[in-house]
C-alpha cells in the first residue's frame, strides 16, 4: 500500500489527477478497463494493452528518480 501512496504523492506534486489503486497481479484482468498505466513490483507477462512500469524502486529506492520520470512521461 505504501507504493500506491508514493505514486499518489508523485502525481499530486505534478498536478496529475488520477485514480490510483493497488491490487494483486492476479486481479489485473478484472481491473484493467480504463487503466492508463500499470506500475508493478511483480513480474507481469501478459499484455494488458497499457504501459507497464516496474516499480520496485519505490521499495528499494534504487533508480527511484528514473521510475518517477517514466511514470510522469506516460501520464502527462
Amino acid at each position: 500500500m505504501i507504493e500506491a501512496l508514493k505514486i499518489r504523492a508523485l502525481l499530486k506534486e505534478n498536478n496529475i489527477d488520477a485514480d490510483v489503486s493497488q491490487c494483486r497481479v492476479s486481479e489485473l484482468s478484472s481491473k484493467v478497463s480504463g487503466t492508463d498505466l500499470i506500475v508493478t513490483t511483480a513480474k507481469v507477462d501478459k499484455d494488458y494493452g497499457v504501459p507497464v512500469i516496474h516499480g520496485l524502486a519505490f521499495i528499494s529506492g534504487v533508480g527511484l528518480d528514473k521510475t518517477k520520470k517514466e511514470i510522469l512521461e506516460v501520464l502527462q
